[in-house]
């Protein structure tokens, strides 16, 4: 007897949740919404925008380092931080003593212009596998980060990366071109 009228309790609850659903449901069809309106334009056309050639010198250098005459330092000939590149021997990496004023002089830079960015990119000739020049510009660009470091520069501030062989500097293939492509270059925000 217990169980027929449990039985007989859930069909009738069924039964109401069946009623329920199709009295919710008897409010008719939902009408759609109107289709959007389609613009005729003309090709390549964009209403509102009116585009035009920038003009060269038009556009304003920033200074990124927040100090007055910081950007031309880096761009001045007659500056030590004009010069951009480290040269190595073949199948080298390590800072050459002639390269270590310079590297000096870009470290007391970054310490001086704390908001300052550097990419060092290291760069091979085009002798030795992928995989080697790939390995080899990486220790060259991480050799000139870490005398950085060493000399103050903060670590959020440099970067490096290898480009291996793949940015040349002088085409050609003899010892003279090769010479200018075993390199780091350094880079600041806004130049990569």
């Amino acid at each position: 007897m217990h169980a027929i009228s449990l039985v007989s309790i859930s069909s009738r609850v069924a039964a109401m949740l069946a009623a329920v659903m199709l009295a919710s449901c008897s409010g008719g069809p939902v009408s759609e919404q109107d289709p959007a309106g389609v613009e005729e334009r003309a090709a390549g056309a964009v209403p509102g925008a009116q585009t035009q050639p920038v003009k060269p010198g038009s556009v304003a250098r920033v200074d990124l380092t927040g100090r007055p005459g910081a950007q031309s330092q880096l761009t001045d000939p007659r500056s030590i931080l004009s010069r951009r590149s480290v040269f190595y021997d073949l199948d080298a990496y390590d800072v050459k003593d002639q390269y270590k004023d310079l590297v000096e002089a870009h470290a007391k830079y970054l310490r001086d212009n704390p908001r300052a960015k550097m990419l060092i990119q290291g760069n091979t000739d085009e002798r030795g596998s992928r995989e080697y020049n790939v390995g080899l510009g990486q220790r060259r660009s991480e050799g000139v980060k870490r005398m950085l470091l060493l000399l103050g520069a903060k670590e959020e501030q440099v970067e490096s990366v290898s480009l291996g062989e793949e940015k040349p500097k002088a085409e050609g293939h003899d010892e003279q071109a090769w010479s200018q492509n075993r390199r780091s270059d350094i880079l600041y925000q806004g130049e990569y």
